[in-house]
């Protein structure tokens, strides 16, 4: 049992980062200006899809680093509270791929709903983190800041939203009337803000994978 959580717990790094890595580097094709509409088009759909990974891992980082730490015995808690982690999870998985998957209006009504399940998660996971840190709730110090970390990834992942905001008018005129200087300057823009926030991001699982290496009490 313990292994099998080790397992998918490192996957979720393995394919957080990979997959970032991925989005990152298919985004020099939306930016370059000697490539094609089309192609931009089709580098477009490939990041959106690869993005599905690090979303993906997100989701199932604290239910699987949860279970990793209850099958250690490094956390006490009954296992219905467990089940419970796994079963809204899983609905919050359900709901990004659905998002991913639609289109249009309704679309819109379900980000709105991702959006506000990530703000919930986030300050969830912010008191929990700063509880154990104090000490008055009893998790080992490595477990919350590694929760203090994804909170922080989460608000990270919702800062790249903000700053993504203008990317989607540039691309649609870029996809309806073609290239020009301007809607490459506005795209390129938009990839630029947003490649710190990754980078800081990136960071920021490294340090949380190093916490679960070193496990400091």
């Amino acid at each position: 049992m313990q292994s099998f959580f080790a397992l998918l717990h490192i996957l979720v790094l393995v394919y957080w980062l990979g997959g970032d890595l991925g989005a990152f580097y298919s985004s020099g094709f939306l930016v370059d200006p000697g490539r094609s509409v089309a192609e931009r088009r089709m580098a477009l759909q490939i990041l959106g899809a690869i993005d599905m990974a690090p979303r993906t891992a997100l989701i199932l980082a604290f239910p699987t680093g949860l279970s990793l730490a209850w099958a250690k015995f490094w956390v006490v808690l009954p296992l219905w509270v467990l089940v419970a982690v796994w079963v809204l999870a899983l609905a919050w998985l359900a709901l990004a791929w659905a998002i991913h998957l639609r289109h249009g209006a309704g679309a819109e009504a379900l980000r709105r709903a991702d959006i506000a399940v990530r703000w919930v998660v986030l300050g969830g996971l912010s008191l929990a983190g700063l509880l154990g840190c104090a000490r008055l709730i009893g998790l080992p110090l490595f477990i919350a800041l590694k929760m203090l970390l994804l909170a922080a990834c989460i608000a990270a992942g919702l800062l790249v939203r903000r700053q993504l905001v203008p990317l989607f008018p540039a691309v649609r005129e870029m996809f309806s009337g073609g290239a020009t200087a301007g809607t490459d300057a506005a795209i390129a823009g938009v990839i630029a803000r947003t490649r710190p926030t990754v980078l800081v991001l990136w960071v920021m699982l490294l340090v949380a994978a190093v916490l679960g290496i070193a496990k400091p009490i």
